[in-house]
């Protein structure tokens, strides 16, 4: 469903084929909103995002045996993330959360919301839960930069603490984000509410920024997006949702195996990297896109995006065998630009992965 903000004064609409369809790809200056984000705040209409709302007294305890997350121990009023696994341990969902009202709220790429809600559908049982589709109810919009205690003062809000959520006086709720950027909140509101809460907080100051923006955030802090930075084979370790996504002391789960095999054995076989992409041709590569070392195949392009600071960037899964020195090639045919891996990007070390214990991973 296309957003109401697409008529905004100053609305961009996306380009054809965006990721983030029917909402503002930016307000005419998407650098300055980049900027606007990290020095003072901004404000974006992700209401693109589907959400599914699962009430019932059962709903925690059913979810925690679903789902990566350890949800026994999420109170009211918490917020984390969560995955679900194929039984090899690949991600093939994943969600934000929020435990609000008596109801647990996720928040989801609108193209795996269907599945998600019938596959919660199917694993009901006996269970007291009853997940829906909420999209229709509720739509996000995310609130990033260091003045956002100054934002909710002049909106006389108070403001969540870190992965907390409180409940919203008229409906809806706002949750407290770890990214992207120094300070993130969600306002996850009445979609019928969705153009009087946007004027509110632009009102209290928020810039208006779009999804070019939040997207370059996104890359930079290191954040992977479902089905952009994964691909059919991608485990959670490759991509940064072991602690944020992935609760390591907690009950079996599907995919559980993998994941404790991995942590506990070794190193997963690729491993996500930001690339800094040479500047100098007026060409990106595009999502998928081959990552080359010499005259090899080491990877996979995941989100692009055009950072006010950094310039051309991009997420890419790229063997973990790959030294982080190496000059790489990322695209195919006509835009084909070099590529240097960030040194910040690259994670610790864990245990060597042994032989047998790979091939097991179905590499």
């Amino acid at each position: 469903m296309n957003s109401p903000l697409l008529t905004a004064p100053g609305a961009v609409a996306p380009f054809e084929g965006s990721v983030d369809p029917g909402v503002p790809w930016h307000f005419g200056d998407p650098f300055a909103e980049q900027r606007s984000a990290a020095r003072s705040v901004a404000v974006f209409d992700r209401s693109h995002r589907a959400l599914i709302a699962v009430p019932g007294e059962d709903r925690l305890k059913w979810l925690h045996s679903l789902t990566s997350q350890h949800f026994e121990a999420l109170p009211e009023g918490g917020a984390t993330e969560m995955l679900i696994l194929d039984v090899q341990g690949r991600v093939e969902h994943h969600a934000v959360v929020a435990n609000v009202g008596g109801v647990v709220y996720l928040d989801t790429e609108a193209a795996t919301a269907g599945p998600l809600l019938a596959y919660l559908t199917k694993m009901v049982f006996w269970s007291k839960v009853e997940p829906r589709d909420a999209t229709n109810e509720l739509a996000v919009l995310s609130v990033v930069g260091p003045e956002i205690a100054g934002l909710f003062e002049k909106l006389g809000l108070p403001l969540p603490a870190k992965l907390g959520v409180e409940a919203l006086p008229e409906g809806g709720f706002v949750r407290r984000m770890p990214w992207p950027g120094q300070d993130a909140v969600d306002f996850v509101v009445p979609r019928g509410d969705l153009v009087s809460w946007w004027e509110k907080l632009t009102d209290a100051g928020a810039r208006p920024a779009g999804s070019w923006a939040f997207e370059a955030l996104r890359v930079e802090s290191l954040r992977p997006r479902l089905g952009v930075d994964t691909d059919e084979k991608t485990i959670p370790h490759e991509v940064n949702w072991i602690g944020s996504a992935v609760h390591l002391d907690k009950g079996c789960y599907r995919g559980q195996e993998t994941v404790s095999k991995v942590h506990n054995v070794g190193r997963p076989p690729r491993r996500m990297l930001l690339l800094h992409l040479d500047g100098s041709r007026e060409v990106q590569p595009e999502t998928g896109d081959p990552v080359v070392a010499g005259d090899r195949v080491v990877g996979r392009v995941g989100s692009v995006a055009l950072h006010h600071e950094l310039g051309p960037i991009a997420l890419a899964l790229v063997k973990r065998s790959v030294p982080v020195e190496t000059e790489l090639l990322v695209g195919t045919e006509d835009r084909v630009v070099q590529a240097n891996v960030d040194p910040d990007s690259v994670p610790p070390d864990t245990p060597g992965l042994g032989r047998e214990a790979a091939r097991n991973l179905g590499r």
